[in-house]
């Protein structure tokens, strides 16, 4: 697969709620960056991300090929639906670095929070 067919997988997964398709994706002992989530290895960010979703809607705006020989990013609107049936809807940038094997070593999750941090903390406390 290319880099740009791998970022729709993991999109796709990601939509799905498939935990298995994305992590399938990543490297073993991969990373994630996330505003909300701060540092975590992979797995257990989705399993969180996951815990914490009643449902994703993506829609992909952009790829783009990184400076980097294996990076590249998406921009994309993703509107998710927490748990507790809160719905947020925002623009981000996922910064994807990957392997040799192009698995995906680390995973950077850039967006605004503003409209997001309310809802999300509800959800944890």
């Amino acid at each position: 697969m290319t880099i740009s067919e791998i970022i729709q997988s993991y999109l796709h997964a990601l939509e799905r709620g498939d935990e298995y398709g994305v992590l399938q994706l990543f490297a073993e002992g991969a990373i994630v960056v996330s505003p909300l989530y701060g540092r975590k290895k992979a797995t257990d960010f989705y399993e969180q991300l996951f815990e914490d979703t009643a449902q994703s809607l993506i829609t992909l705006l952009q790829i783009f090929k990184g400076a980097q020989k294996g990076s590249a990013a998406a921009h994309f609107r993703y509107r998710w639906t927490l748990e507790d049936e809160q719905p947020v809807s925002f623009e981000a940038v996922d910064i994807f670095e990957f392997d040799n094997e192009r698995k995906i070593s680390k995973l950077t999750i850039i967006y605004d929070t503003a409209f997001v941090r309310e809802a999300f903390e509800r959800l944890r406390n």
